[in-house]
């Protein structure tokens, strides 16, 4: 099995706070959803979108391939388990369909540490906490997420906290990032105008 050959994009949120349901969100005409496809087949070979509407897929070309959660209603993790599960790679990059900037050399760097840690996880500290997406995971903890879902265990810290992860440190991230939207979310109308103010003057 290669090492890093698969991206997933979460798409399973509920987006009660933007009013409409984010996987389809627009910026400047042009779906999110589809920006992120394109700049992450730059460098992984196969993207998996993990959605609760794969009928709304169907008219869209085949770059990625669609799945649903198989263990239902148990948030961020069971994404992470499906995309786990369908991957094509021991390392499987995450990251969430309201997060809009891909910085593929920070992608690269993440690559380059978990081959010289082998860690189950590569994660990022920012602001005394944990950025759970952009982030990467080994398909060798399925068993863990399983184990988690299992005792109720639902948060992404759990996951975190319970399998051998390796944290980039946040002044070492904003050497590639410095305002860190690369960690933005896109939650609510505000956001959405807000990110569009930052990304004009954004440095990447």
């Amino acid at each position: 099995m290669e090492n890093f050959k698969t991206a997933v994009i979460l798409a399973g949120g509920k987006s009660s706070r933007m009013g409409f349901d984010k996987q389809f969100l627009k910026i400047d005409e042009k779906r999110l959803m589809d920006t992120l496809i394109s700049e992450l087949k730059t460098e992984f070979q196969d993207i998996i979108i993990v959605t609760n509407k794969p009928s709304e897929y169907e008219f869209i070309n085949t770059n990625y391939r669609i799945v649903s959660d198989e263990i239902k209603q148990k948030g961020p993790l069971s994404g992470i388990h499906i995309g786990l599960k369908e991957s094509k790679s021991k390392y499987v990059y995450f990251i969430a369909c309201d997060m809009p900037k891909i910085n593929l050399d920070y992608i690269r760097y993440m690559k380059s540490e978990l081959l010289r840690t082998n860690a189950d996880a590569c994660v990022t500290e920012h602001n005394h906490r944990i950025e759970p997406f952009n982030a990467f995971y080994s398909s060798e903890i399925l068993p863990k997420i399983g184990e988690l879902i299992l005792k109720g265990r639902l948060s992404m810290l759990a996951l975190i906290d319970n399998i051998n992860t390796h944290f980039i440190q946040e002044s070492n991230a904003k050497k590639y990032n410095n305002n860190f939207n690369m960690f933005f979310n896109l939650n609510t109308p505000k956001d959405l105008s807000e990110y569009k103010d930052i990304d004009k003057n954004s440095e990447r």
